[in-house]
């Protein structure tokens, strides 16, 4: 039987049978990357299934939704695509090393065998998955953020016609009860300030706690930053710790001695966390001994919004303290000599160097237990700072600009009710009450 062509619609679409005793379908989609017309071919037993094959490749066309010849998405390989290849062209450092634990820890472990285009339409799988690592004895938190990653990765698969539908769009994500803040009283400010005077660098965390700065904006300071007329501080950039990449040929090669090849034995003392699993097969880390490593050590990046770049007044007893450090700081730079690493930073080591945020954090746990007060975060000290500007009546939006938030909903985040303010409330109730003549 000769090939008789029953459908031409505008040229471009057309349905035939054939002399293999199938019915063919015929559609151009668009064209191939050398610039040929892409035109794809179905073939059915049916003739019915081969219309509607054919009218199915039109609607993807005309929604500029067609997949690409071998196209065939897993969750692993989509993951690791948009990890790879397209979160990073958008996406901050802090960010994308949250999306990577997400994805590579939990996410392909989890679900990286289903196709795409299958487990779309199947949103319970990531609720099974969230419930899963909550009864493993993972918080809240650690769920939804590989939700709100998840999330992220697959709106990018739909706006870019991989799926029609983000599953992660309809799964319910855990609950996560907000972390109740207790900011420091006012005594406990007063004794960390005075155990800080006495340290090397001290003044820094007496910025942190007067200020509010962030610890990476606080260690990325410089005296260029310090307005000596206005007596103020600009706050451009923050100091962050990188992960170092690897700049050679064969980085699974490259890190051959030191890939992990067993388990931990049981009783392990080596880790203070949870010990590391042995590395995969194909393992890629390891880049910090790589000879070519880049990209990683302390790294100087630009604050992360418009509402970051601000400038703060200094009070006039913080100024002072700027400058007798000022003066320490010239003194060791005159011991060290030709030893010293001229960075202009107005935290730095001995050497000039800037602070590692690492070694920061263990100098601040040990002023607090010298000043004898309950331990608290770091980032604590900002919202104490936050708490002292909202209680001192200063203008809501005023703080917001000195704290460099960008919405209310941050204002209402840091705002605390200290114990102080609690017991002087309680005070006016009982004096209402209860008063005497």
């Amino acid at each position: 039987m000769t090939e008789k062509k029953t459908r031409n619609a505008n040229g471009r679409s057309s349905i035939y049978f054939g002399k293999d005793g199938y019915w063919h379908g015929r559609v151009t989609v668009g064209t191939k990357d050398d610039g040929t017309p892409d035109r794809r071919h179905v073939q059915r037993k049916d003739k019915d299934q081969v219309v509607e094959a054919v009218g199915k490749l039109e609607a993807e066309r005309d929604s500029g939704n067609v997949r690409k010849i071998g196209e065939s998405w897993t969750v692993e390989s989509w993951l690791m695509h948009w990890l790879v290849n397209i979160a990073p062209l958008t996406t901050r450092y802090k960010t994308l090393r949250g999306y990577q634990t997400a994805v590579i820890k939990h996410l392909i472990p989890g679900l990286g065998a289903h196709k795409l285009t299958k487990i779309q339409h199947e949103p319970e799988r990531f609720e099974k998955l969230y419930m899963k690592m909550i009864r493993s004895g993972l918080k809240p938190g650690t769920a939804h953020q590989v939700h709100r990653t998840a999330r992220t990765a697959f709106g990018e698969a739909r706006k870019r016609g991989k799926i029609d539908k983000n599953p992660v769009e309809i799964a319910k994500a855990p609950k996560v009860e907000e972390e109740e803040v207790e900011p420091l009283e006012a005594d406990d400010i007063r004794e960390v300030i005075r155990v800080a005077l006495k340290r090397r660098n001290g003044v820094r965390f007496v910025v942190g706690l007067a200020l509010g700065t962030r610890q990476g904006e606080t260690l990325g300071l410089h005296w260029k930053r310090l307005d000596r007329r206005k007596r103020a501080l600009r706050i451009r950039q923050a100091l962050q710790r990188h992960t170092w990449r690897h700049g050679c040929s064969d980085p699974h090669a490259c890190g051959d001695r030191y890939h992990k090849t067993k388990p931990c034995p049981k009783g392990c003392k080596r880790h203070t966390r949870e010990c590391p699993p042995p590395c995969p097969a194909d393992c890629t880390e390891h880049a910090r001994w790589c000879p070519q490593r880049e990209g990683g050590g302390l790294v100087l990046v630009d604050v992360k919004s418009k509402a970051g770049r601000r400038t703060i007044g200094v009070p006039d007893e913080l100024f002072n303290l700027l400058l007798l450090h000022e003066a320490a700081q010239d003194a060791e730079r005159e011991l060290a000599g030709s030893e010293w690493h001229e960075g202009d930073w107005m935290f730095c080591q001995p050497n000039g160097k800037p602070i590692d945020p690492r070694r920061d954090l263990e100098e601040w746990k040990d002023i607090l237990e010298e000043a004898g007060v309950r331990e608290v975060r770091l980032h604590d000290a900002r919202h104490t700072a936050a708490t002292v500007l909202l209680l001192l009546g200063v203008d809501p939006r005023l703080v917001m600009e000195i704290m460099g938030w960008s919405t209310e909903a941050m204002r209402k985040r840091y705002m605390h009710v200290t114990e102080q303010l609690r017991r002087d409330v309680a005070d006016l109730v009982n004096a209402y009450f209860w008063k005497t003549n």
